[in-house]
């Protein structure tokens, strides 16, 4: 890097299991490469869900650059933690799906992660709170919410795509389609739906592809509503999604600021891949945007 460094003094919040246990020293790589660059570093190791959030929240006076060093959840914390969110945060993926890194292109080499970070090139994404949690990525009610409420209590250390696709295999077992009532930005939809997904992101899951003229910044989610969510339309929306693009067939796409889903009887949904609870879900973009450095 040419010139002065681009940035005062940095905090790296890394979660020790990701990427099969190389969390910890990637961390500390990503550190050393930032004072080899001029950039004071402290390293953060996380040892229990929360502690990144509760960390940045603390951030010391001076500090002006945050890395995340994990998956999606990582990410989340640390903006969800962040005091200020004008300071810019950086990641090096680590985690199962890298759901935000594939969307913005994000490289897995330190090396050239330290490049992006120094570059200094700013994306601004926008968030939203679900029933007062951050969303940064996507909340799913329905099976999504299922499968994420049966992987939660089993999870111990660190989680693949295998833990996903054995907790999906357990919900179909007894799976009903729920009924769920939307209202999109105060109008209430006459339709009942079987899945909802609020989305800001194109690589949901690290598998299925979702509208590709989704803007991180336009200030609103992508409210994908299926109407039929048996077993069968399911796993064809689910091929439509890996092989081309949602929405279609079954599933249509509204934007919106604002989204309620209800139900009669409870239905759980996932935030960001997080367990949140059961319905109603209160969904609300906020007004603020966050800064992360990309390509």
């Amino acid at each position: 890097m040419d010139g002065p460094p681009r940035f005062s003094r940095a905090l790296i919040v890394a979660n020790p299991i990701a990427g099969r246990g190389r969390g910890q020293t990637v961390g500390r790589a990503v550190a050393e490469g930032l004072r080899r660059r001029g950039v004071p570093a402290e390293i953060y190791l996380t040892q229990a869900r929360g502690d990144g959030r509760a960390r940045v929240r603390g951030l010391e006076a001076g500090v002006d650059l945050v890395v995340a060093v994990g998956g999606d959840g990582t990410l989340r914390e640390v903006l969800e933690g962040l005091p200020d969110p004008g300071v810019p945060v950086g990641l090096v993926p680590l985690g199962t799906a890298n759901v935000m890194s594939r969307d913005l292109g994000l490289p897995r080499d330190v090396d050239r992660a330290l490049d992006v970070m120094a570059a200094g090139k700013v994306t601004r994404i926008d968030v939203a709170r679900v029933n007062g949690h951050l969303c940064c990525l996507v909340t799913g009610v329905g099976l999504d919410g299922m499968v994420v409420r049966e992987v939660d209590p089993r999870r111990r250390g660190p989680i693949t795509r295998w833990s996903y696709l054995v907790a999906l295999l357990r919900v179909l077992k007894s799976y009903r389609p729920p009924r769920l009532a939307v209202e999109i930005d105060g109008v209430e939809d006459r339709e009942a739906y079987g899945l909802v997904l609020i989305s800001n992101i194109v690589h949901y899951a690290g598998v299925l592809h979702l509208a590709r003229d989704r803007r991180l910044d336009d200030g609103r989610f992508e409210v994908y509503l299926f109407r039929a969510a048996s077993r069968r339309a399911l796993a064809s929306a689910a091929l439509r999604g890996v092989v081309g693009h949602l929405p279609g067939g079954a599933c249509e796409l509204r934007r919106a600021r604002r989204v309620r889903v209800t139900s009669d009887t409870p239905v759980p949904y996932h935030v960001d891949g997080d367990y949140g609870g059961e319905t109603p879900v209160v969904f609300s973009v906020c007004d603020r945007q966050y800064r992360l450095l990309a390509p």
